[in-house]
C-alpha cells in the first residue's frame, strides 16, 4: 500500500481536510458572514518552488544521514502557524534549512552536533513539525554558516516498560500513534492528548511543555516526566529516575520548555497509566446574555472540588456555534470522567449539580456512563453537543489551511490567569482584539473557550476569524497578533499557557520572564551549547559562540 504523504505546506496530510464539496459549502458559508465572494489560492507544489542552494556541503561521514533534498527542506521550513500557511501560499520558503538530517541513533546526533559546532551551523531540532510560534523555522539571524533541521523520526521506539512501577523508556522521536500503539499491548497508556497528538512527537511535546488530553490534574507533559536523557554540544546530561526527588532545582524541568535551545531530548523515562475502562460524561447549556459567565462560575467549583473531570471545556457562544455543539445563544460546558479502576457515577453526578446550581441546564436528562476497554484521543461522548465539538477540534487545523487560502484571517492564543482577575481579564482581551479587528478588517469574531482549568484559575483560548486582504494578510495577522499579546501582558496573563514561546510570542517572554533568571537562563545556554548552535532565536536571541 502506497503511505500517505503529508503537506508540506500546511496541516496533515495531502488526502486529510474537507471535500471539494465541502470546501465549496465553507467557503461560500463564510462569504454570506464576512462578505464575499472568496476565491481559494491553489497549494503549492514542490516542483514549482525554487530554493537557493545550500550553503554547506555534506561531510562525507554524515552523508548516510543527511539530504539536501528539496522536498526534505521544504517539508522542514515552517511550522503550522497561519503565518506559516500564507507564507507557504505565497511560494516563499525563504528560510529554507540548507541540510536536513535524519539521525538513526544517538551517536547520530552526537556527531552532528560535533559537526554543527565547529562549522558554525546552527542545529535546529524537529518533531513533528507542529509548532503554531515559529518554533521550527531555521531563521537565525546572522552569524552562522547554515542551518541544519535534525529530524528525530527514527528514534520512535518503547525501549523498556516496568510494568510494576507503570513507567517506559521511550525514544523521543516516536509520534502520538506509534507511541500508543506500543503501549496498548501491555494494558498501559501516556493518555497525552494534545490537538496535535497525531503529528507530533514525545520530544515536541516534553521540549514545548505540551498540553494534552486531561482538563486538570495532569495538564502538562512534564508532570509524566520521571527522567530524561539530553544530547548536548558538551555532553550528555541523564536524570536519575526517581518518583520525586527534594534534590535542589529539578533538571528535568530545566529541558522541559526548552524548546531545543539547551540540548536535544533523545530518551525519557514516562510515567503511565492504565488504560481507562469507565467514562463519564455529560453536557450542559447555559442559555442568556450570562450564560458564559454563569458557566465560569461552574467551572471554578468544579476545578476547586477536587473531583478532577478528565475533560472540563467551556465554550461561550460563538465558540459553541462554530463548532456545532451550540444554536449561538447558549454557552456549552462540556464534562467528561475516565478510571480503570471504578465506575464514576458518583463523580459525573456531583459535578452536574455543581454546575446545576451555577445556572446550568441537562437537556438530556441525564449523563452518559459507559463501560469498555477501548481506547483512543478524547475519548467520551461522540454525539450531540460533546460529538460537534470533538470532530470541529480534530478538523480545526485543517480548516485553518482553507481560511488561508480563502484569506479568511484566523489565529489563536491562550494564556492562563487567576479566576479573581478573569472577568476583567476576558473583557480586556476582547475589547483589544475587537478593536484590531475592526481597524484592520473591519469586521470578524473573537469566540473563546477553556481549555485547562485549575483551582486559582482557568486557561482561556480565544479564536479569531475576520476577513482578510488578498496580499496583505501577514501584516494583519501581525497586527492582531500583537494586539492580542499586548493586552494578554498588560493584563497579567502569562503568554503562553500550552504553545510554547518560539520565536512568535518572544518578545513578550521577555517581559514576563524575571531578569534574575532571563540572566540564569543565558548562563545554561552558554554551559551547554558554547557555539551557540541550538535553535537560535527561541527563548532567546541568537547567541552564536566563538
Amino acid at each position: 500500500m502506497r503511505a500517505r504523504r503529508r503537506k508540506f505546506w500546511g496541516w496533515g496530510y495531502e488526502d486529510g481536510g474537507p471535500t471539494p464539496e465541502q470546501e465549496h459549502g465553507i467557503t461560500k458559508a463564510l462569504a454570506e458572514r464576512f462578505g464575499g465572494p472568496l476565491e481559494l489560492v491553489a497549494p503549492p507544489r514542490v516542483d514549482e518552488i525554487e530554493l537557493r542552494p545550500p550553503r554547506v556541503a555534506i561531510p562525507e561521514a554524515l552523508a548516510p544521514v543527511l539530504s539536501h533534498d528539496p522536498a526534505d527542506r521544504l517539508a522542514h521550513t515552517y511550522g503550522k502557524s497561519y503565518r506559516d500557511v500564507i507564507r507557504a501560499l505565497r511560494r516563499c520558503f525563504d528560510p529554507a534549512p540548507d541540510l536536513v538530517a535524519f539521525p538513526a541513533d544517538e551517536g547520530d546526533v552526537a556527531a552532528l552536533l560535533d559537526w554543527a559546532s565547529e562549522a558554525r551551523i546552527a542545529v535546529i531540532p524537529y518533531g513533528g513539525g507542529s509548532s503554531v510560534v515559529g518554533g521550527v523555522e531555521p531563521d537565525v539571524g546572522e552569524g552562522y554558516a547554515g542551518t541544519l533541521s535534525m529530524d528525530l523520526r527514527q528514534l520512535d521506539r518503547v525501549l523498556e516498560i516496568d510494568r510494576v512501577s507503570r513507567a517506559a523508556r521511550i525514544q523521543a522521536g516516536v509520534y502520538g500513534p506509534a507511541l500508543e500503539d506500543q503501549l496498548r499491548p501491555h494494558g498501559l497508556t501516556l493518555r497525552h492528548y494534545p490537538q496535535s497528538f497525531e503529528f507530533s512527537t514525545l520530544g515536541g511535546w516534553i521540549a514545548t511543555r505540551s498540553g494534552g488530553h486531561y482538563a486538570t490534574l495532569y495538564t502538562h507533559i512534564e508532570e509524566f516526566v520521571e527522567s530524561l536523557r539530553v544530547l548536548t554540544p558538551t555532553g550528555v546530561l541523564e536524570s536519575r529516575r526517581l518518583p520525586g526527588s527534594g534534590a535542589g532545582p529539578d533538571p528535568n524541568r530545566l529541558f522541559a520548555g526548552s524548546e531545543g535551545a539547551l540540548g536535544i531530548i533523545t530518551e525519557a523515562w514516562m510515567r503511565l497509566q492504565d488504560r481507562p475502562r469507565f467514562r463519564a460524561s455529560a453536557a450542559l447549556r447555559f442559555p442568556g446574555p450570562d450564560g458564559f459567565a454563569q458557566g465560569t462560575e461552574a467551572v471554578r467549583a468544579l476545578a476547586q472540588s477536587g473531583l478532577f473531570p478528565s475533560n472540563c471545556r467551556l465554550l461561550d457562544a460563538q465558540e459553541a456555534a462554530t463548532s456545532g455543539a451550540g444554536d449561538g445563544d447558549v454557552a456549552i460546558l462540556l464534562i467528561g470522567f475516565e478510571s480503570a479502576d471504578h465506575p464514576l457515577d458518583a463523580w459525573i453526578a456531583r459535578a452536574v449539580e455543581l454546575a446545576r446550581d451555577a445556572g446550568g441546564e441537562l437537556p438530556d436528562g441525564e449523563p452518559r456512563l459507559s463501560a469498555g476497554a477501548g481506547a483512543g484521543a478524547g475519548e467520551g461522548a461522540r454525539t450531540g453537543a460533546a460529538g460537534a465539538w470533538r470532530s470541529a477540534f480534530l478538523n480545526a487545523p485543517y480548516l485553518r489551511d482553507l481560511l488561508a487560502r480563502a484569506s479568511v484571517v484566523s489565529e489563536t492564543f491562550e494564556t492562563a490567569v487567576p479566576w479573581d482577575r478573569f472577568a476583567a481579564f476576558d473583557a480586556g482581551v476582547r475589547q483589544a482584539v475587537g478593536e484590531a479587528l475592526r481597524e484592520l478588517c473591519g469586521a470578524g469574531t473573537v469566540s473563546c473557550r477553556f481549555t485547562h482549568v485549575y483551582p486559582d484559575g482557568p486557561a482561556p483560548y480565544y479564536t479569531v476569524l475576520a476577513p482578510g486582504r488578498r496580499g496583505g494578510e501577514l501584516e494583519q495577522w501581525d497586527a492582531i497578533k500583537a494586539a492580542a499579546a499586548d493586552a494578554i501582558e498588560r493584563l497579567g496573563g502569562t503568554i503562553t499557557h500550552h504553545h510554547s514561546v518560539g520565536r512568535d510570542h518572544r518578545p513578550w517572554y521577555d517581559r514576563e520572564r524575571p531578569d534574575g533568571f532571563a540572566r540564569a537562563l543565558v548562563a545554561a545556554k552558554r554551559a551547554l551549547d558554547p557555539a551557540g548552535v541550538l535553535n537560535p532565536g527561541v527563548l532567546l536571541p541568537p547567541q552564536p559562540g566563538r
